[in-house]
């Protein structure tokens, strides 16, 4: 369990800080309280609390009063909503009209779109309240979250270690109590490393599942299409919520809008932890996973199985995974290559021209998807159906996948450039920044598998520790409702320590 602190807290507690969103509707409806009062209570915390954070960096509060208001008006009309009333976050990446988008870029500090992601079109025709954006680092590209715009995100579990990134200041939010949801991205792991960092709830949909019109950088235009690897998603302090806020933003580009929209994905494959077929996935060819977050998965797995459930921690139908991580660096860093400048771009060029054949390192793999030509890209996506293909295969034996979000519990910020020249320890060994942070993003993003990140334990330095739920393709609904039932039998989100 998380170690107690003796910090006191600047704001008194109350019942508000934390509820789901399903308490905070019925207590809405039934006049418990006002979405005005619900809205103002959120805005004190953030304004008292977030000097130690540094979460919300783009404040919206006055529209956000005038949307509580009119959501109290609906409600006294017994108008009914799935996030009506509902105080929530977006990423800062997402197209907000009238606010700021700037992807950490200091070039875009003034970029003010003029039309909302369809995400957040969506969001606000069910009701929701936005009360602002989260920090994100420079351009996306880090497991932190910091840029010279806004400054540094802090954990709230240890405000000297990182929240994660790039959906980092998402997740430090909702754990400091700054509303019941917000909405991030992940093409490298960044809903569920910073999940996990966080000690809280985050999924990953399906690939094309969330429409990411809107979700641009500040210099493009936002148009329909749904690029390679990169997904929108819900994070949230329970199962519950991500379902709920799922089921409004999904959906494909100029489907029928309004909250009457509802999901045509299959059921969840069994609604009783009993009945379902576990495979526990707990290290790497490439990459080790520190003894904590083993351990903690351990002694997951031990309560699982108790609960009469099928596992293993094997299987031949499983695909390879150092070649499938190979893979997806060569796609991760083609899918980023089109916004490096052309310096950083010619120079990676340079660097793979004097690498020999046999050289196949991830970072190696990561500069030759950088350049790669489309043919080879052809190649390298072909390799990828192959992959898809072989999940499909394990899927039919097995119902779910634990695997690490993770190897390590939150680190210590570390913004020394380049990144490239980064190192985190493992147990007593250092490897390669990026390594250690993107191998545990593959499967997943690699074949656009949907995953739910779901705290499970605290190391003995009292910090969260997370895995990720992957499941077959188009069934969320089933890593959803596993998440859910872990939640039920054996707990899930706890507000840290102080805050």
């Amino acid at each position: 369990m998380p170690k107690k602190t003796t910090i006191p807290c600047p704001i008194p507690a109350s019942e508000w800080d934390y509820c789901p969103i399903g308490e905070l509707t019925t207590a809405l409806q039934v006049r418990k309280i006002s979405a005005t009062e619900l809205l103002e209570h959120t805005i004190a915390r953030i304004e008292v609390l977030d000097q130690r954070f540094n979460a919300v960096v783009v404040r919206d509060f006055d529209r956000a009063r005038d949307a509580a208001k009119a959501a109290d008006a609906a409600l006294a009309c017994g108008v009914r909503k799935p996030l009506l009333g509902i105080p929530i976050t977006l990423k800062e990446a997402f197209n907000v009209a009238g606010l700021p988008t700037t992807w950490g870029y200091p070039q875009f500090w003034d970029f003010v779109p003029k039309r909302d992601a369809l995400i957040v079109s969506r969001l606000k025709e069910a009701g929701a309240v936005i009360i602002g954006k989260t920090n994100v680092p420079l351009g996306l590209g880090d497991f932190q979250s910091y840029n010279d715009i806004y400054g540094t995100t802090n954990n709230p579990w240890d405000v000297g270690r990182s929240p994660g990134g790039s959906s980092g200041g998402s997740a430090a939010a909702l754990a400091a109590g700054f509303g019941p949801l917000s909405i991030g991205s992940d093409i490298g792991g960044s809903l569920r490393v910073p999940a996990h960092f966080c000690g809280i709830y985050a999924h990953k949909p399906t690939f094309d599942l969330v429409p990411l019109r809107g979700y641009n950088p500040p210099s493009s235009q936002p148009l329909p299409g749904s690029g390679d690897l990169g997904v929108a998603g819900p994070l949230a302090r329970c199962a519950s919520d991500l379902l709920l806020a799922l089921s409004v933003i999904a959906g494909p580009d100029g489907a029928r809008e309004g909250i009457g929209y509802r999901l045509a994905l299959p059921p969840s494959r069994h609604d009783s932890l009993s009945k379902f077929r576990v495979l526990v996935i707990d290290s790497h060819p490439l990459m080790p996973t520190s003894c904590v977050v083993r351990a903690a998965i351990s002694r997951l797995v031990e309560r699982i199985a108790r609960s009469g459930a099928r596992v293993a921690h094997s299987s031949a139908l499983l695909p390879d995974l150092a070649k499938s991580a190979g893979l997806y660096m060569k796609l991760l860093a083609a899918a980023k290559s089109s916004s490096l400048p052309l310096d950083r771009y010619a120079m990676v060029e340079t660097q793979a021209a004097s690498m020999t054949r046999v050289e196949h390192s991830l970072q190696a793999e990561r500069m030759r998807g950088t350049i790669m030509s489309h043919r080879d890209w052809l190649i390298c996506d072909a390799k990828r159906r192959d992959l898809q293909q072989q999940w499909h295969s394990l899927f039919r034996e097995w119902d779910v996948v634990v695997y690490p979000s993770a190897a390590i519990p939150a680190f210590r910020h570390d913004h020394s450039e380049p990144i490239e020249a980064r190192h985190l320890d493992i147990d007593g060994q250092t490897y390669p920044f990026l390594d250690v942070c993107f191998t545990w993003a593959d499967p997943a993003s690699t074949c656009g598998l949907p995953a739910t990140a779901v705290p499970i334990d605290y190391s003995s330095e009292g910090l969260p520790i997370g895995v990720q739920i992957i499941g077959p393709y188009l069934e969320d609904l089933t890593t959803i409702n596993f998440a859910r039932l872990l939640e039920q039998e054996f707990g899930g989100f706890v507000r840290p320590p102080g805050v």
